[in-house]
């Protein structure tokens, strides 16, 4: 049973590999193929992926190519984590925001967008490919920014199994776990929205609503946070009022002038994470490194192998278990498109993933959540058609776009810094 790893030149890729050499059990992989644009990074990451699989004593072989079509030929699942322009095109993403006082993170803002008019096209070729030469592959989309790619991938490559991925509801559910003092399993979330734009409306812990609890104990642990960091922090107030555990990407959303600010003062992320990656790659390199380093946290991405592997295991297992995940809606919220891509609880089993029966979205989150998800299609036309039309409206619907009289600078300007990089737009 073969594993693909498009973009597996990541410094991510070792997480990846831990997870199926701790789950080989459950998830019996035979071979682990990774393929990127960047043949000597490849090398490096796949070269230490052997080194941990000998060190676990799993017989798992690892290799490494540049052809995506003999990577995913005969594949059972293929993970998609790969970055379109590399760091380099985030950091240009994030100077530009700097430049028009806008977002400019690589999934929200005008980074979200420049991100996906690169990715989607690319993405969509992936997709073909693995419908060309593994039918019946599940694809597991972890790049971002996800939610979006998923729901190109679903309209646009409907006959691809595409699960759309992010750590972040793995993440909150084992923090509620931890802090009840309960086992992971024990812990339901009831999460509801887009990637990147979630909120966990309801907790239960063996059956019983702790939602309460759970809200209150994280607006004193924020509170308690808030003293000890420079970075842009939820009050306390703020959690009480939503009632709900937040996505910290609704930062963006919810406190833009703060984060506006610690923006223009810091350094863009995307040099922060070129400089970890150096560092991990130069680890990487020592032929005594067997394991992965504590240094693979500073990269993002906690717990990523887990959500990621088990995802897989339940799949090929039939398991029958809930995750939260991208994927269609399907009247499973009320009174929002069936065809649309929510992140919200699914059955997990060999069909893939199912999303599973939920309440309507409180109005002021189902006000955000539409009008993110008309920028997401708006985006989509523009990156499959080229439209520039498509391409101005979605910059003036995102709610951290520019002002309408500003669209044609802000997009002329991004067209220049992605030069070559944005499919239909050049």
């Amino acid at each position: 049973m073969r594993l693909t790893v498009v973009g597996g030149g990541s410094t991510y890729t070792p997480e990846l590999i831990d997870g199926v050499l701790d789950r080989h059990e459950r998830l019996p992989l035979t071979e682990v193929v990774l393929v990127d644009t960047n043949p000597h990074r490849v090398e490096i990451v796949g070269r230490f992926a052997r080194r941990m699989a000998g060190r676990a004593g799993v017989p798992l072989e690892i290799s490494w190519t540049d052809d995506l079509a003999s990577a995913v030929r005969g594949s059972s699942f293929v993970v998609s984590q790969m970055r379109v322009g590399t760091q380099a095109a985030r950091h240009r993403d994030e100077l530009l925001g700097r430049e028009f006082d806008l977002i400019g993170q690589e999934t929200v803002g005008i980074g979200g967008f420049a991100k996906a008019l690169r990715t989607v096209p690319v993405a969509l070729e992936i997709a073909q490919t693995i419908q060309q030469e593994a039918p019946d592959a599940v694809l597991l989309n972890f790049t971002n920014p996800a939610g979006l790619v998923t729901e190109a991938l679903r309209r646009h490559a409907p006959d691809v199994t595409a699960i759309g991925l992010c750590n972040v509801p793995w993440n909150i559910r084992t923090d509620i776990a931890h802090a009840m003092h309960v086992s992971f399993d024990d812990v339901l979330i009831d999460s509801v929205g887009l990637n990147h734009l979630s909120w966990v409306r309801s907790v239960q812990v063996g059956g019983t609503d702790v939602t309460d609890e759970v809200v209150e104990g994280y607006a004193k642990e924020v509170e308690r946070e808030a003293a000890h960091s420079d970075d842009p922090e939820w009050s306390p107030e703020s959690i009480r009022l939503m009632r709900a555990i937040p996505n910290s990407y609704l930062r963006y959303y919810y406190e833009t002038k703060s984060m506006l600010a610690h923006q223009a003062v810091s350094p863009t992320r995307a040099s922060e994470v070129m400089r970890i990656e150096t560092e991990l790659l130069k680890q990487y390199e020592d032929q005594g490194l067997d394991k992965k380093p504590d240094e693979l946290m500073q990269r993002g991405g906690a717990y990523y192998s887990d959500s990621a592997v088990e995802l897989m295991a339940d799949i090929h297992n039939d398991a029958g278990t809930t995750h939260v995940v991208n994927v269609r809606n399907d009247g499973a919220i009320p009174g929002i498109d069936p065809s649309v891509v929510m992140e919200i609880p699914a059955r997990i089993d060999r069909r893939g993933a199912t999303a599973l029966p939920a309440a309507a979205m409180r109005p002021d989150i189902d006000a955000l959540v539409r009008t993110v998800k008309d920028f997401e299609l708006l985006t989509i036309d523009a990156a499959v058609t080229g439209s520039e039309d498509s391409a101005l409206r979605a910059l003036v619907t995102n709610p951290l776009g520019p002002d309408m009289s500003a669209a044609r600078t802000v997009w002329k300007r991004l067209r220049e810094e992605n030069a070559g990089l944005l499919g239909k737009f050049g």
